[in-house]
């Protein structure tokens, strides 16, 4: 069994205690559930630039603790001021050591959208992020089957949540209805190798006909890596470790948005 295995049985124990602890019409009580999404894909979809959607992301199976100095509320504050379209949030606790509650806390501190980060696999968890203050969710294509993608994807949107869908190889494009999922993230790092390799951005793109948002994810620390995902026109990046392990995320931050503008 490899990682995304393991992860994968893990979370569906998490589900089953989920339904015994909320029922559907449980979640409609609680904090954030009705109020008004923010839209992250408008957000991530800026013409003037590459945007940025910055991780809150304490550790990963690969790395580890990734910073030791860990504040939830603190860096998802630094990121704002710093200039972050958007923020992701780990919610896994056993493998990221995430957790729900960093979605509600950031989102009493924070403006900007905020997407779950994590191994969605039932409509449940969906409720769930909207009712913790997500406006978007992360579907990742490797783990689901073409029904879970469409039967996630509408509860999502039923629930005025973005859904940013994940693909890591080119195998997966014929899963996917692009017309129905169109906010597309390509991560560059295999999760079950954990390799990292910034061209796989680049050939999953050459073989999608639609015009999609995407988001290329994992392997991004560099300025010269910015100008190739420029060059095969990119619309947003989502960066954690290379910002965690920063000394100082925000000025990092900085530097990134000042090269990820196109010049005029």
């Amino acid at each position: 069994m490899n990682i995304l295995e393991e992860i994968v049985e893990v979370k569906k124990e998490e589900v089953k205690n989920l339904k015994k602890k909320y029922s559907f019409n449980s979640f409609n009580s609680m904090e954030y559930f009705q109020s008004q999404s923010r839209s992250f894909k408008k957000t991530v979809s800026n013409q003037k630039k590459i945007s940025i959607i910055a991780e809150v992301k304490k550790a990963s199976p690969s790395k580890g603790i990734i910073q030791n100095n860990f504040n939830h509320i603190r860096i998802s504050e630094a990121y704002q001021s710093a200039g972050a379209d958007a923020i992701s949030v780990l919610t896994d606790e056993k493998f990221f050591k995430g957790h729900l509650n960093f979605l509600s806390d950031i989102r009493k501190q924070t403006n900007i959208p905020l997407l779950r980060k994590d191994f969605l696999i039932d409509e449940y968890q969906i409720l769930e992020a909207k009712a913790f203050g997500a406006d978007a969710i992360l579907l990742i294509s490797e783990i689901l089957s073409i029904n879970q993608i469409k039967d996630l994807t509408d509860c999502a949107i039923e629930n005025n949540l973005d859904v940013l869908l994940e693909l890591h190889s080119e195998n997966e494009i014929s899963k996917i209805d692009f017309n129905r999922n169109d906010l597309i993230g390509i991560n560059n790092r295999d999760l079950k190798t954990f390799e990292v390799d910034l061209t796989t951005t680049e050939r999953v793109l050459k073989k999608i006909d639609k015009q999609i948002t995407s988001v290329s994810e994992s392997g991004i620390s560099k300025r010269d890596d910015i100008e190739y995902l420029k060059s095969i026109n990119v619309n947003a990046i989502l960066v954690g470790e290379h910002f965690m392990r920063s000394e100082n995320p925000a000025d990092e931050l900085k530097q990134f948005t000042e090269w990820c503008r196109y010049e005029n």
